[in-house]
């Protein structure tokens, strides 16, 4: 069954006050308990807001990206679904749950995964 990756950017919460964070905490868990209820959920979650650190081939380490500077992963979602049809509703209800925009995108298949 293909499996999906629903994300957003860091920053995209920036817009909820802070009084609001406990009810679109609880509005996205609502939506992650129906999502392991109807079976699709494999793992997700929130980001801290940090400077990543990249590993190249060699094994060296260097910071990466800021996150003011450039657009990366606020948080993620990967579910088993379907169609993408599917995906994309779970996307509309995560995105209302989160108060903001998701982006979806199809997991290539690995048969060792």
């Amino acid at each position: 069954m293909p499996r999906f990756l629903i994300s957003f950017d860091d920053g995209s919460m920036d817009h909820i006050p802070a009084e609001d964070m406990p009810a679109v905490g609880a509005a996205s868990r609502a939506v992650v308990r129906e999502a392991k209820a109807a079976g699709v959920w494999i793992f997700g979650g929130g980001l801290l807001r940090q400077q990543a650190s990249i590993v190249g081939t060699d094994g060296a380490v260097v910071d990466g990206p800021v996150p003011e500077a450039k657009a990366v992963i606020g948080g993620f979602s990967i579910i088993e679904a379907p169609s993408r049809a599917e995906a994309l509703m779970w996307a509309a209800r995560i995105a209302d749950g989160c108060r903001c925009a998701q982006e979806v995108r199809e997991i290539m298949y690995d048969p060792e995964s």
